[in-house]
């Protein structure tokens, strides 16, 4: 059975930064593409980044272009994001998802709250 955690999060000032990171068990890590997505309330998910299964491929989404950093480690099972120069809107639950690195995969972690304000 899939078990993905999230962890990293919290709160953080405007300029900031967070890692963010996610383990991943009861499925080949190494074989999935990856994704995260985030959800503010009130709001539909929003798709964050993607990874391919070898790291090798990532795509954005254009709200964290150039600020936002996804990545692997298929030695640890372990997916990342690394948020720079956070922004108010950036506030919200983050998930990391297995399965597609563009689209919703049929994995899903419980989330981790990002918080960002002065």
């Amino acid at each position: 059975q899939a078990l993905l955690v999230e962890s990293g999060g919290g709160l953080v000032q405007p300029g900031g930064s967070l890692r963010l990171s996610c383990e991943v068990s009861g499925i080949m890590f190494k074989n999935n593409g990856m994704a995260w997505f985030r959800q503010a309330a009130g709001t539909q998910r929003e798709y964050v980044a993607g990874i391919i299964y070898s790291g090798g491929l990532k795509n954005y989404g254009d709200p964290v272009k150039g600020r936002f950093t996804i990545s692997r480690d298929n030695a640890k099972n372990t997916l990342y994001l690394q948020m720079n120069s956070l922004k108010p809107e950036d506030t919200g639950s983050y998930y990391c998802s297995a399965g597609s690195m563009y689209k919703e995969g049929l994995y899903w972690g419980q989330g981790t709250q990002v918080t960002v304000s002065s």
